[in-house]
């Protein structure tokens, strides 16, 4: 039989990459973008634009690997989102498309494209919402709730609140629509709260009555605390822009105990999540390899610094104002190892196909 030519074989190896793409890889634009916004929040902003940089090249470099996917492997794609452990990873490419236009909006003021890119966002998060759930709801094998329910499900939830930030972002830029925005803005915050408390409920079920082997407990798991930051991002952006809106003002008090709830609740996880780290790789001795899955860790510490940035202004409670201050770099720390995972498993797979080219060539 005749060896596969060097073309042949960098093919072979780039299809095998488009096809083990993990859905959630879209965690990176989300992890970046909002450590960004957070940056720029706490006053450095000397590190909020070059992170704006690096988050469009990786939101076009996904999109690209994502648009070939769809192209050459569909069937992957598919069975991915009918599955209950990976199907959830697509929500982050909601949530990473309407953080990158949140931080576009912060940085730059660009609303036209970041009114496109909530738009767009809106859209996939029609399609992603009811294509996953339709199709998990009626799949006649199902798994265990230890096999199929992990952190990453709260991304739903999160993918739905990133939608209400943006939008009530950009309604005082289109004074056309700005009622509308500002009531969607609301509509998906409530929808984003209803799916934390269902979802929530079966993690943290999960976690306390069935048993949790120490590589299971996986970085999204830090999405527990993720979603209810972003739950208080999206309701201090709502009272910010509340007397904007009549129906905003008549809420305000209703917001704000909400918002302040979320808060808490997200301030309650972040020693829990601590201390099961330290369990997982310190005591149990499971090593701390670069994933795709560590940016569900990362974005959570910056979103957890802007949301409680916000909050301060939007109380107001400036006793707050120090918190940020401190996890901002926190937050850089997490971001700068995760990339650097990448970094080096990005040289180990061009050296990889670098190597199978020689091999065929020669």
């Amino acid at each position: 039989m005749a060896s596969p030519t060097r073309s042949q074989a960098v093919s072979t190896v780039a299809r095998y990459w488009i096809e083990k793409l993990p859905p959630s890889y879209f965690s990176l634009v989300m992890a970046t973008g909002i450590l960004s916004i957070a940056c720029d929040l706490v006053g450095l902003d000397w590190i909020a634009m070059p992170l704006l940089w690096v988050n469009l090249l990786a939101f076009g470099v996904l999109w690209l690997m994502t648009g070939i996917r769809v192209l050459v492997c569909p069937a992957h794609l598919l069975d991915d989102l009918r599955a209950h452990a990976l199907g959830p990873g697509y929500f982050t490419i909601v949530a990473g498309t309407c953080v990158l236009g949140a931080q576009i909006l912060t940085l730059t003021g660009k609303q036209d494209l970041a009114f496109g890119l909530w738009i767009f966002g809106a859209c996939l998060w029609l399609l992603i919402t009811y294509a996953f759930f339709t199709a998990i709801i009626v799949h006649p094998s199902k798994p265990s709730l230890t096999d199929g329910l992990s952190g990453v499900w709260l991304i739903a939830s999160v993918a739905t609140q990133s939608i209400a930030v943006l939008g009530t972002m950009l309604a005082s830029g289109f004074p056309e629509y700005q009622q509308l925005m500002l009531f969607l803005g609301l509509f998906f915050y409530f929808m984003g709260c209803m799916l934390y408390i269902n979802i929530i409920a079966l993690v943290f079920y999960r976690l306390t009555f069935m048993q949790l082997e120490p590589a299971s407990f996986t970085p999204p798991y830090w999405v527990s605390m993720g979603a209810t930051a972003i739950a208080t991002q999206a309701g201090a952006t709502l009272i910010l822009h509340a007397e904007e809106s009549r129906l905003l003002g008549e809420l305000i008090p209703f917001l704000k105990g909400f918002t302040l709830f979320f808060w808490a609740a997200g301030t309650w996880w972040i020693p829990l999540l601590i201390a099961l780290g330290i369990w997982t790789h310190w005591l149990r001795r499971v090593p701390i390899v670069y994933t795709p899955l560590f940016w569900g860790a990362v974005f959570p510490l910056g979103m957890y610094t802007a949301s409680t940035s916000l909050l301060a202004k939007a109380l107001p409670l400036d006793g707050l104002t120090w918190i940020p201050a401190i996890t901002v770099y926190i937050a850089l720390v997490a971001w700068g190892l995760t990339f650097f995972g990448l970094l080096r498993r990005l040289s180990r797979a061009i050296g990889a196909l670098v190597r199978v080219s020689v091999s065929a060539g020669g």
